[in-house]
């Protein structure tokens, strides 16, 4: 039982790291594409319109 927990937990830290690194690339990629700029400018600019 303890074999199977430690490989069980060796795969989880190291599939989970993977995991979270490709997820936070992705955010990265959609949040700093150019086709993105003009839609992101526009919401930081939203709370300082007036109604």
């Amino acid at each position: 039982m303890n074999e199977t927990y430690r490989m069980l937990a060796e795969f989880a830290q190291t599939w989970g790291l993977l995991y979270f690194v490709a997820i936070f690339a992705g955010v990265l990629v959609y949040a700093l594409a150019p086709s993105r700029r003009d839609r992101f400018d526009a919401a930081a600019r939203l709370p300082l319109q007036e109604d």
